[in-house]
This record gives structure tokens, sequence and C-alpha cells, in this order.
């Protein structure tokens, strides 16, 4: 079992994107100092939902800062970003690192992005197998060719050599049951996000298993659960922290989010999206939160724990709430693995 951080670079109401991408590549320092095994960024672009443009760059900067901490994203988005470039900074980052990177690469939305970036709609909605596969086969193999249908180019050398052998850790962020089944076909983890319930992920790891069962492939290890984590006096105290703080950030970044095209959108109203998240998570004191993660551990059958430390809405509070964490939460998990029976 491994426990680790996530990150958004989140701004609340006034507060500088620059601050706030710094206080997160603090946070990674702070993170390695608490005894978290992982840091994982996220990637956006255009809002302040989140404020790191570049989930590999921002990895690279904290490879090179820290000594033994993972890194990971979450994620690499495959819809605005050429899986061929991709897998180069990744062999890149897992040769320099020693093996300390971890790839999360994901659909995304049907956003703005994609008009942007000039990959279109069409990369969205229907070429993610395509440019997931030509990753994988980028990761692995020393020559790779692109045949289409969306990618098409002639086969050239790959350089550096991976370290990490078939090749680095790839997690499949996985929000149907569809991409689950093409995660498991792939013998690759899923990524299961902070919006989901335990049963909610718990159904996914079961679609997951039986599209590895039906395929015959291995379960891979490292199936990771967001959860927001926020360490108070008590219960009482650290929601209401957090229902006074999350909505700040929430409001203008999930407004952030502007569709490519005229497909309908409804968009999460942001005090009660902020009610849902201290319901499903370990928002309360240290013990509550350890036998919330716990019971999500069992509940889900996922092997990994990423915490969002940011929801306090300052620099303070996410470094706080780190050190908290690894002092009084982190080492009773370690101490015994919840039984799922």
């Amino acid at each position: 079992m491994k426990f680790g951080i996530f990150l958004l670079g989140a701004v609340f109401g006034d507060d500088d994107p620059g601050a706030a991408l710094q206080t997160a590549a603090d946070a990674v320092l702070t993170a390695e100092n608490a005894g978290f095994d992982e840091a994982w960024i996220a990637e956006h672009h255009f809002m302040s939902y989140g404020t790191c443009p570049s989930a590999i760059t921002f990895a690279g900067h904290a490879l090179g800062a820290t000594n033994h901490i993972t890194v990971g994203t979450a994620v690499s988005v495959l819809s605005t970003t050429h899986p061929v470039a991709l897998a180069e900074q990744t062999r890149m980052l897992d040769r320099l690192s020693g093996g300390r990177f971890t790839l999360g690469v994901g659909r995304g939305g049907p956003w703005v992005d994609l008009e942007v970036f000039g990959t279109g709609a069409d990369a969205h909605d229907h070429h993610f197998t395509e440019r997931l596969d030509l990753l994988l086969t980028s990761l692995t193999d020393d020559r790779v060719r692109g045949d289409g249908p969306s990618l098409t180019f002639r086969e050239v050398p790959l350089t550096p050599p991976a370290l990490t052998r078939p090749h680095p850790p790839v997690t499949v962020a996985c929000t149907s049951a569809d991409t689950a089944a093409l995660a498991a076909e792939r013998e690759l983890p899923m990524l299961l996000g902070m919006h989901a319930s335990d049963d909610e992920k718990a159904r996914m790891v079961a679609a997951h298993d039986r599209a590895a069962a039906h395929t015959g492939g291995p379960r891979p290890v490292g199936h990771t659960s967001t959860v927001v984590a926020h360490v108070g006096r008590d219960r009482a105290s650290a929601v209401d922290e957090l229902r006074s703080s999350l909505p700040r950030w929430l409001g203008p970044g999930l407004a952030g989010y502007v569709p490519v095209d005229d497909r309908p959108r409804t968009p999460r109203d942001p005090v009660e999206y902020a009610e849902l998240l201290c319901r499903l998570h370990p928002v309360g004191d240290p013990e509550y939160c350890v036998d919330r993660i716990r019971t999500g551990i069992a509940a889900t059958g996922i092997d990994r724990v990423l915490m969002l430390v940011e929801g306090g809405g300052s620099r303070a509070r996410t470094l706080a709430t780190i050190e908290r964490l690894g002092a009084e939460v982190l080492p009773a998990l370690r101490g015994s693995r919840p039984n799922s029976d």
C-alpha cells in the first residue's frame, strides 16, 4: 500500500496563481520529509481550478528537488499531447530519476484545450485508444512508427532508453467501465477520482477485474484512489474549515471548464460539491481520517491512496495538513492493512 499527496496548484479567491504553483512545489518537499511515498500533480489549462499546465514539467522539477519520493502526473492528457513526445519525456525522467517517475494519463474532457492545441474533438471522442497504444509502444520499444488512423509517420528511433522495464509505470484515469476495460486489456492500473464514492470506485475495480479475467491477463498492482484529506481538531471543525474554503476554489475553478463545441454541460454547484467531498472523504480528527481511509481501502480494493491536501485554502494550511497527516495519520495506516473480508 502506497500513500501520497495529490496537488492541483489550486487558486482560492484572488490568490496569485504563481504563488499557488510554488506552494504545490514546496508541498512535494514537505511530503517527502513527512514520510509520504508519492506526490502527484494534475494538469489543467486556461483556468484557476489548477495552475499546472504541464504535469510532466512539474514532475521533472519536483524530481530534481527531492531524493526518494516518487512523483506522478494525475494526469497528462493524451487528447492534447502527442503520445511520442510524452513517451520521450517519460523515458528521460525515468532514467534521470532512477525510476522515481510514474506517468498517469487520461482522456481529459471535451474542452477548449482541444481547439487551442489543434488536436480537435476527435482526439478526445474517438482516438484515445490509438494514442494510448502509441504511448505504450513508444515507452517499450526502441523504434516507433505511426500507422494511423489519426497519427501517421515514418519509423523513428527513440532515446534515451528507459531504466524501468518493460516500461515506466503507467496509470490510466478511468471514469467509465469502457475505459476500465481498456486499461485492463493493456494490463494497466486505474486512477479513480475524488468525485466518486467508495461504492463507485469498487464497481470500477470490479469492471477492471472482469475485463482482465476475460482477456486472461494479470491484475495489475497500483489501482489508485484520490481523496480529499484535511485534519482538524474534530470532525465538525474540519468540515467547517472546508465548507468555508472549498467554494472559493470550486466556484471560479469549475467555471473555467469551457466546452470545445456546443455539446451540453451541466456545471457542478460549488457549495453542493464541497458538501459531497466532505461526506465522502477523510475530513476530521486524525482518528477519523485513519478510519475513513482504512474503510475506503477495504471497500474498494485499491493499492494507493492520493490525498488532496490543498483544501484548506492557504499555503500555511496546505503545508500544515501534510505535516499532520505524516505525523498523525500515516503511522497508523502503515501499522496494519485492513481486512476486506
